[in-house]
């Protein structure tokens, strides 16, 4: 079982199919820590119509273990406006993604950095170099300031001294060594009166929920203001395809059906109106005649059977034959790859929009994921080229995209026992979130053709474990789990970031 959650969690958060980054996350070998890095530069640009005078700190804050000696060198990126007289209680916002074993480079290039990777929004094939990389007229940098961070064998960020990677590969190791960062962080420069985000992408939103429980929980806690879920997986129930698990098999169908209907593949669709209309229909079917005889097992009736079928056709355009074949039960990798079969091709996971070819077409998953390989380069060399060009920041070692190493050591157990933690959860961890802060709010960004952390599953556990749902904002874009590479999505989300952290305007 343990195996199975590990391959959903890293599927989930930026699979890319082609071979990982290797690296080195070794302890430094000789008793001298080289000094940290930082560049520090001055900038000016204009967000939201607003002219803005900023610094960005690019570089290195090393963390020390009880002796006093560095422990863990973490890089990160800060942008901090100069032109306002209220900076110690402008919002600051800490946003990392997820992997677990990605760095920051998504949402930074993506959504929420000075610049950001510009690419088509009908999820066209990127291809190769020269890339977009424009003004983001869109970041946020307005009215917040912003710390991205890489953990541990991401980016450049790497253990020191005697310590090793796994000593901070895991879901509370790593939530502890960030939220120490967090206090480092709002110390050094007098941000412990800022209104305080941590927004996450993907495993990045179960990192947030972690570190929700070690910021805010005992004496000498760091209140939140709020956390930003994009793309989010905070219950590992709704998407663990484990023998004897029926829920995954209800909380991805919606996101199914909005695949099929993006790609024409489902029958009479003239009958729905538009998507959200279908979308409804499908909840409804996936909560009341799905589940119900999904939980029946074989006391379901040969008549209850047969609805669900042409039913799962009719959301899905699934062959009934198919179906049956199944047992009614569709996991992620062979819908991908059995939706659109029969015209030789094989949909993405990350963004379902996206559409590839494999040699073989009668296998049951597909090679790659068609919407991970479109797009990798594109925001490899965008960080690189950024770093470079405009913030001063020249490094021989390599810059980790995506670890594969840190994936392979992670440790999920967050529990006391694994008996006792059972599928990792950090939902609850928000609602005591909630209970003991009146003024801690959820942003919860969803893609409808996201099939790696699909917004039925999200819903399914923002309306489980006490979460406040007047506290929490749901929204919802017709892109995928990068839903802001989408042009009209990005413009979407942007605009209800803002909201949720200045709800005033």
């Amino acid at each position: 079982m343990k195996q199975l959650r590990i391959s959903f969690v890293f599927l989930a958060l930026f699979c890319f199919s082609s071979t990982p980054f290797a690296q080195e996350n070794k302890a430094t070998e000789n008793s001298e820590i080289p000094e940290p890095k930082m560049s520090v530069t001055k900038h000016k640009g204009k967000f939201n119509g607003t002219s803005v005078s900023y610094q960005v700190s690019a570089g290195d804050s090393y963390l020390k273990n009880p002796q006093g000696k560095p422990k863990a060198s973490i890089f990160h990126i800060a942008y901090t406006r100069t032109d306002v007289k209220n900076s110690a209680t402008r919002p600051l916002v800490f946003i990392f993604n997820g992997g677990p074993g990605s760095s920051s480079v998504w949402l930074h290039m993506g959504i929420f950095g000075p610049k950001r990777v510009v690419l088509p929004s009908d999820a066209e094939r990127v291809g190769a170099a020269p890339y977009t990389l424009s003004n983001n007229a869109l970041s946020i940098l307005d009215i917040a300031d912003m710390v991205f961070i890489d953990p541990v064998g991401t980016g450049y960020s790497k253990p020191l001294g005697e310590h090793k990677g796994k000593e901070f590969w895991g879901v509370k190791e790593d939530a502890q060594l960030l939220s120490e960062f967090v206090r480092l962080y709002i110390t050094q420069n007098n941000r412990w009166n800022s209104p305080k985000y941590l927004a996450g992408e993907s495993y990045g939103t179960t990192r947030a929920g972690a570190m929700v429980k070690e910021l805010q929980e005992g004496w000498g806690s760091i209140d939140l203001n709020g956390i930003l879920l994009i793309s989010s997986i905070v219950d590992f129930q709704t998407g663990d395809f484990t023998e004897g698990n029926d829920v995954p098999f209800i909380t991805f169908l919606p996101t199914y059906a909005a695949t099929a209907w993006y790609h024409n593949a489902i029958p009479n669709k003239q009958q729905w109106e538009n998507l959200e209309q279908f979308v409804e229909a499908t909840r409804d079917f996936a909560l009341n005649q799905y589940a119900t005889v999904l939980l029946k097992g074989s006391l379901a009736s040969e008549q209850e059977v047969n609805a669900v079928v042409d039913n799962l056709h009719k959301f899905t355009g699934l062959k009934k034959q198919y179906i049956r074949q199944t047992n009614l039960r569709i996991n992620e990798f062979l819908f991908m790859k059995e939706l659109l079969r029969d015209r030789g091709k094989v949909v993405g996971r990350l963004d379902s929009r996206y559409l590839g070819e494999d040699a073989n077409i009668v296998t049951s998953r597909f090679e790659a994921d068609p919407s991970s390989y479109a797009i990798d380069g594109a925001y490899t060399a965008a960080i690189q080229q950024y770093f470079a060009a405009d913030i001063n920041v020249k490094r021989d070692e390599p810059y980790h995209i995506l670890s594969s190493e840190v994936f392979r050591n992670w440790n999920w157990l967050y529990g006391s026992s694994a008996r006792s933690q059972g599928f990792m959860n950090v939902t609850p961890y928000i609602s005591k979130g909630m209970r003991q802060n009146k003024d801690f709010r959820v942003f919860v960004a969803n893609g409808y053709y996201d099939l790696a952390t699909p917004f039925f599953a999200t819903e399914h556990s923002m309306n489980h474990h006490g979460i406040d749902l007047n506290r929490v904002t749901m929204k919802y874009y017709e892109a995928g789990h990068m839903m802001y590479i989408h042009e009209p999505s990005l413009k979407a989300l942007v605009e209800d970031v803002r909201q949720f952290i200045r709800p005033e305007n």
